[in-house]
């Protein structure tokens, strides 16, 4: 045989593996494809719009890009606006069947979460953390609080619980405190002289970004699948949840659950040492290595110390919503004499995709609602779980065991929020059980959206954690899983006393 023909042959054998590596890599996105495709070709339901059938099939496209990976979020979201544009354009207008929708309008309402004071609030978050970050002043609360609670291995998982619910007040973005907190998180673990595989580091570890989840459901500020569901409260039911409401309601919980945390992580996962010599001191040198307050420091935790003022207080002492006083703080910030940041300094530490992800996700859910294609979908979920006459607190139980098993495979809770919520809504409003508070109970499963306790690749904080290689994927799943058996329990308790006391249920 030539050597041409030796070569040619092997090219031969290397074409099919190369075509099998390439649906290996892109199955995910195949498969959206074809579920996009499945649907689009099933006859439109009676009763269902052809816009509303179309926007189920956009649905099941996003659903399974965003739980495979397939592309990353911020294109993903792009597609979908593409797809909205012409799937809905050339739809028959929903009010005046005997005429298309026309593309222009279907890229109008791909692109209508942009006008949402969510999206405002979410940005602007953004940008508060980016100073954060960039000032140090994060890092220098961190440090001081846990220079304070002792060299006892047991006082420092409590500091590292303390830390994360003081920074969640002041950094609202919850892979903004994680990647914060972990380098301080591995500074502890080499001051105690731990192994990095040891137990000590493991439980620190999953503690810091534990935290992290639980105290996005205590504060209405600390993430973004938040203000998604906000959006969609404020859009579809014209109903605003303050700051303070969300605080009162949810608080309890989260402070529930770090007890549980605690107890969870030292019972699970006993750190191997009691105390350790030097630790603090290490905690210290760290925190005089950051030097005195630097100017823009002080400023910054002035403006952050004034909005969290403001936020607590809206509708108590002022009619100022969240937004508005959230975007104030920035333009402050960025304001000649107060230096605190400058564009320059801001535009590579926002993570822009995930604003476009918003926007497109309050897009994709508020078409979902305006085509009928979530109310369609949400009375098949109320008549197969039977909850057209179901009690308050059957429906809350169902839909919060849904959204935890449906988590599983999204790898962020903002696109869960974004897919999911729109459908809550719409089974909500199709139950008949007098006296529901549609509000109150869409924001009680929202809270149930952040429960992203049990896989490392349910949310960014989780992965930001995990790349440390300081605890294995199967002890994170373990006490996870307790973690969220907790959360579930306590859901249904507070559901049934708290909450329902509050009216929500």
């Amino acid at each position: 045989m030539s050597i041409a023909e030796s070569a040619q042959r092997g090219r031969a054998a290397q074409a099919p593996e190369k075509h099998r590596s390439w649906i290996a890599k892109n199955w995910g996105l195949l498969a959206a494809v074809a579920a996009l495709i499945a649907i689009l070709l099933l006859p439109t339901p009676a009763g269902l719009p052809v816009a509303g059938h179309r926007m189920l099939a956009i649905l099941a496209f996003a659903v399974i890009v965003w739980m495979t990976e397939a592309i990353d979020y911020a294109v993903s979201a792009i597609v979908i606006a593409a797809l909205m544009a012409f799937l809905l354009g050339l739809s028959p207008n929903p009010a005046n069947p005997k005429a298309l929708m026309g593309t222009g309008a279907g890229l109008g309402l791909a692109f209508s979460g942009f006008a949402n004071t969510a999206l405002v609030l979410v940005a602007s978050a953004l940008f508060l953390a980016a100073a954060m970050t960039a000032t140090g002043l994060d890092k220098r609360i961190a440090l001081s609080i846990l220079s304070r609670v002792g060299v006892e291995t047991r006082n420092v998982i409590i500091g590292t619980i303390l830390v994360g619910f003081v920074i969640a007040f002041l950094v609202p973005s919850t892979t903004a405190r994680v990647s914060c907190l972990v380098p301080i998180t591995l500074g502890i673990i080499a001051a105690f002289g731990a192994s990095k595989k040891s137990a000590f580091a493991a439980t620190l570890m999953i503690t810091t970004v534990q935290t992290a989840s639980i105290w996005n459901v205590g504060i209405k500020t600390a993430a973004a699948q938040n203000m998604v569901a906000v959006g969609f409260i404020e859009k579809t039911l014209q109903h605003t949840v303050t700051w303070l409401e969300w605080l009162i309601a949810a608080a309890p919980f989260s402070v529930l659950m770090s007890l549980a945390l605690y107890f969870v992580m030292t019972r699970m996962m006993p750190p191997e040492v009691k105390e350790a010599p030097g630790g603090v001191e290490a905690i210290r040198k760290s925190l005089a290595d950051l030097g005195p307050m630097k100017a823009s420091e002080k400023k910054l935790l002035a403006i952050s110390l004034t909005l969290l003022g403001f936020w607590a207080t809206e509708g108590v002492l002022h009619s100022f919503d969240t937004s508005t006083t959230t975007i104030t703080a920035v333009a402050l910030m960025f304001m000649p004499g107060v230096g605190i940041l400058t564009w320059k300094d801001a535009q590579p530490r926002i993570p822009w995709g995930t604003i476009v992800l918003f926007g497109i996700g309050i897009s994709l859910g508020t078409a979902l609602l305006q085509t009928k294609g979530a109310t369609w979908l949400a009375d098949i979920v109320v008549a197969e779980f039977g909850l057209k006459q179901a009690t308050a607190m059957f429906i809350l139980g169902v839909m919060s065991l849904f959204l935890v098993v449906i988590h599983l495979g999204f790898a962020s809770a903002t696109a869960l929020a974004a897919a999911m919520i729109p459908i809550v809504i719409a089974v909500l409003q199709g139950v008949a059980t007098p006296g529901i508070n549609i509000v109150g109970m869409t924001l009680l499963l929202q809270f149930v959206v952040s429960f992203g306790f049990i896989l490392v690749v349910n949310a960014p904080q989780n992965m930001v954690a995990y790349g440390t290689e300081t605890f294995e994927a199967r002890d994170f799943v373990r006490t996870g899983l307790v973690l969220t058996a907790i959360a579930l329990v306590l859901v249904m308790v507070l559901g049934a006393t708290y909450w329902r006391w509050l009216g929500y249920v």
